[in-house]
């Protein structure tokens, strides 16, 4: 099935001083770089609330231990403040998170055969209008359920739409040789988008939790806006085509020697619109075709224990610091949500590190186990030392973000972006390899924060383990293609070091 050719943004018809010749590829391929990059941060940002809210939903804090700058009324709020608070504040996790990793097959097959822009812009107008419902419900005093778990299941679907679609557009338009580390520099957006909606949920948060889900729902749908006025899918409906890229250029590369355009270096030409038409319809990719792809397998399920880990973090963090003493003090509701940001500055180090790394390497699986393998460590001198001052905190809280994000960060974007555009001639497999290995890590994302809030009733050692413990599987999965890419490198170094020359 052949997918629908994009329709070009109605912001660049609108103004002709955007489009070639006036403006480069390298222009454009910033503009989308940057349009992506605010439109997933704000998705990131529109998660926030609920872990940052959960302290003030769920159960009180003790009331012997010491709060420092407390405003807030620990009361919490039904149906979370309860015995079983902690639980139901898990499961409304679940209910997002399950969601989303359903939809996320769905929407990469989806994408790969509709206008990527026109779906992301419904999935971002659709879940900001969730988002902002839910906070609604602290205005009309609601208290059923039923109501906050079926916003998050329809949420999580609209939400799942984002990132198969965001990714197939900057794989569009960027080069494999250089995808790691910009990659890994433009998947910040997802530990921005999660410092963004931590400070601004945080913020609003004396004036009432709903504020801090309404903000951030304002927030996506202003960038959808932009989305939908900006965003060019494809180098070729503006009329260019990458010349010398990679393999699922190489077909393009012998159409444009047929029509005589000469291929020079890495530079952007523009073509006629007769060979844009027959270069821009390739044949999208089956769902289990995709699955079959070297490598979406064993990266799929090490990313169902990494996101397991790092969503676990998202959702929870503020509530653990909220309820850990540092240095003898309980923080406020305030203070948790804005020093658990540190956790996502790490991982905008982490996901620049491990995408350089890779890059240098030419080995995603190696740097990704590398990482996994120190992220063990980090975690449990966090959990022992953590508490003993700010300080000690903050240092060990950064670590452990940028450990556990570097990974996370390089399989959804880089590793995502490489294994979907494998098929000689053909990309249209990026959007669906993209849900296959976000989807099947989202399940782990829906049952880390759910197996969190029943675990950490018996103790937050045991939470660590449990995290430790995943890191320790998604290790292991990659250990066959990292030691692959050892030994074609090992070969390598020793066919130059033994000085052959091949003519």
């Amino acid at each position: 099935m052949q997918s629908l050719a994009p329709s070009l943004a109605p912001g660049i018809d609108l103004f002709p001083s955007l489009k070639p010749p006036n403006k480069t590829l390298t222009f454009h391929q910033i503009l989308v770089l940057v349009i992506t990059f605010l439109a997933y941060a704000s998705f990131h940002a529109s998660r926030k609330p609920p872990s940052i809210v959960k302290s003030v939903l769920g159960p009180r804090v003790d009331s012997d231990s010491t709060v420092s700058n407390s405003t807030f009324n620990d009361a919490g709020w039904a149906p979370f403040d309860g015995p079983k608070g902690t639980h139901r504040l898990g499961e409304l996790d679940l209910a997002f998170l399950s969601s989303y990793s359903i939809g996320m097959y769905f929407s990469g097959h989806i994408g790969d055969r509709i206008d990527l822009r026109l779906f992301l812009v419904f999935g971002m107008l659709g879940s900001g209008l969730l988002t902002i419902i839910f906070g609604l419900g602290y205005w009309f005093d609601v208290h059923l359920l039923l109501f906050f778990m079926s916003v998050q299941i329809v949420c999580g679907l609209l939400q799942s739409i984002g990132w198969p679609c965001v990714v197939a557009v900057v794989g569009n338009w960027s080069q494999k040789s250089k995808r790691g580390l910009i990659m890994g520099v433009w998947n910040s957006q997802t530990s921005v988008g999660n410092i963004i909606g931590s400070v601004i949920a945080s913020g609003v948060l004396e004036y009432g939790w709903g504020w801090s889900f309404v903000v951030p729902g304002i927030l996506v749908i202003i960038m959808g806006i932009l989305v939908f006025f900006f965003l060019a899918v494809r180098p070729q409906d503006l009329g260019f085509e990458f010349l010398g890229k990679d393999v699922e250029m190489g077909a393009m590369v012998k159409e444009i020697e047929n029509a005589g355009i000469p291929a020079e270096t890495e530079e952007a030409v523009l073509l006629q619109s007769n060979n844009m038409e027959s270069l821009g319809n390739s044949e999208a990719i089956g769902f289990v075709e995709a699955w079959k792809l070297p490598g979406v397998a064993p990266f799929a399920f090490c990313l169902f224990f990494s996101k397991l880990v790092a969503y676990t973090f998202l959702y929870w963090l503020p509530f653990y610091i909220r309820h850990t003493a540092v240095a003898g003090v309980h923080l406020s509701h305030k203070t948790a949500g804005i020093l658990s940001t540190v956790f996502d500055v790490g991982g905008v180090f982490g996901g620049i590190s491990a995408g350089f790394i890779s890059d240098k390497l030419e080995a995603r699986a190696v740097t990704s186990t590398l990482f996994l393998v120190l992220s063990m460590p980090a975690l449990i001198l966090y959990r022992m030392y953590g508490s003993i001052s700010m300080t000690a905190n903050v240092t060990l809280m950064f670590i452990s973000g940028m450990l556990v994000n570097g990974p996370y960060s390089l399989i959804t974007t880089a590793v995502s972006a490489d294994l979907g555009t494998q098929m000689k001639g053909n990309s249209r497999a990026l959007a669906t390899v993209t849900a296959i290995i976000d989807g099947t890590g989202s399940v782990g994302a829906a049952l880390g924060p759910l197996l969190a809030g029943y675990i950490s009733t018996r103790g937050w050692n045991n939470v660590f383990l449990m995290l430790i413990i995943s890191i320790l599987f998604a290790s292991v999965l990659l250990v066959g293609i990292a030691k692959a890419e050892l030994k074609e490198k090992l070969s390598g170094w020793k066919l130059f070091s033994s000085g052959t020359v091949i003519s």
